[in-house]
């Protein structure tokens, strides 16, 4: 959590760090700033001190309402430092920063965070570490970095914001249910749009987009939704010229964000309309059946990868091919359990058999569970998933509700 900065720095060995970016759709800068209109700013925290925000001036007043101290770049006139380096502008940003460190006595190992243009920023951290040889910056895995660990465990305000992008999501997802099982079917079992020209996937999504839109909701990473041999590789996103059948698998996987660049949402539901085929019910049904099985079991501080073995247990139980005992699966269960969800659609805990024991599931931490078989080359693919919380009483508490119904009932076409 934030209030475990000062911490997790002193455990790290930062004796400050320093955040570089725009305060929105940047998580490090997010997470301590709360978002808003600034762009370009330099965050800077020493170890048991406050942080103070650097920003334009133009920008001041929203920078401002983080609550931070905020100072201002003129304080540092550009004009000035771009005699000095000459007409350099990567020397005049490792200047800049250069007056801010020395203004506020940094030195030590800094560590440095944030989404900005990597060109630029490695160009000018050179030019500072020249100019401040007393400063030794820090580079860390995404893993376990101090962002990733800090972020690890939510508060109970950071959960009621996912829960409420949890029930913005799942309203979308009920809308799009409704919406198909309300098209028209051809002879060919194919679905017909008003005009009765085929109803793509390109058409549902402008629908999906349309309803996220009126939510607030931002799909800032994308979204699935793929039908047929596309719902069979997990990440495709599906084909917008695709047509909806009866009886294919649908894998919708969504995961807006709030505007600005806040928390996320994980969910999947997979449908098939009308009907579905025997092999496909089957293989359904294991994945429903493996995910009750996993949500039943799941013990408190455990390691999360024991789940993710569970998993892969089971399934090869059931013949399917899985991570435990062949290398980069394409068919059967070919990826993780979960993740953590938050200001990042990933983050931790993992439960890939990469990661430590430390990635745990303790009191705070959200996360998804999400099961799947997936044979492409069958034409079929399955994943559920729900976004959970790990209450301070350590019981599991699903954040948003919905129906795991497979076959959705079409409501003009029935079955001969």
């Amino acid at each position: 959590m934030k209030s475990d900065i000062d911490a997790l720095m002193e455990k790290k060995h930062l004796d400050a760090i320093l955040v570089l970016g725009s305060a929105e759709n940047n998580p490090p800068m997010y997470y301590l700033t709360g978002g808003g209109h600034v762009s370009g700013a330099a965050l800077v925290k020493k170890r048991g001190e406050d942080a103070i925000l650097y920003c334009n001036d133009m920008e001041r007043e929203e920078a401002a309402k983080s609550g931070l101290k905020i100072h201002l770049y003129s304080e540092y006139p550009w004009q000035e430092l771009l005699k000095e380096a000459n007409g350099n502008w990567l020397l005049v940003q490792a200047l800049q920063l250069q007056r801010i460190f020395q203004a506020h006595d940094v030195k030590g190992r800094v560590g440095i965070y944030g989404h900005t243009e990597i060109s630029n920023t490695f160009a000018m951290l050179n030019h500072l570490q020249k100019l401040e040889p007393l400063v030794e910056f820090v580079g860390e895995s995404r893993e376990n970095s101090l962002f990733n660990q800090l972020m690890e465990t939510k508060s109970e305000e950071e959960v009621a914001r996912i829960r409420e992008m949890g029930k913005r999501t799942t309203e979308v997802v009920r809308l799009t249910a409704e919406y198909l099982t309300s098209q028209n079917v051809r002879d060919d079992e194919v679905l017909l749009k008003e005009d009765d020209t085929p109803l793509t996937i390109g058409d549902v999504k402008q629908k999906i987009n349309l309803w996220l839109a009126e939510r607030d909701a931002v799909p800032s990473e994308g979204y699935i939704f793929a039908i047929g041999r596309d719902a069979g590789i997990p990440h495709s996103q599906g084909n917008p010229d695709d047509q909806l059948r009866l009886g294919q698998t649908i894998v919708f996987d969504i995961y807006p964000q709030e505007r600005g660049g806040g928390y996320f949402y994980d969910f999947t539901r997979t449908w098939s309309l009308g009907y579905a085929t025997p092999e496909a019910q089957e293989l359904y049904n294991q994945v429903q059946e493996l995910y009750s099985k996993v949500v039943e079991n799941v013990d408190l501080n455990a390691p999360f990868k024991e789940y993710h073995r569970m998993t892969c247990e089971y399934f090869e139980s059931k013949g399917h091919k899985s991570p435990l005992n062949t290398t980069a699966p394409q068919d059967g269960y070919v990826h993780s359990l979960g993740h953590g969800v938050g200001i990042n659609i990933h983050e931790r805990p993992f439960s890939g058999f990469q990661v430590g024991d430390d990635h745990r599931l303790v009191p705070g931490v959200v996360i998804t569970l999400e099961p799947g078989l997936y044979y492409p080359e069958k034409g079929m693919g399955f994943r559920i998933e729900d976004t959970y919380w790990v209450r301070p009483d350590g019981k599991m508490e699903i954040l948003a509700e919905y129906p795991y119904d497979f076959v959705l009932e079409m409501e003009k076409w029935k079955k001969v």
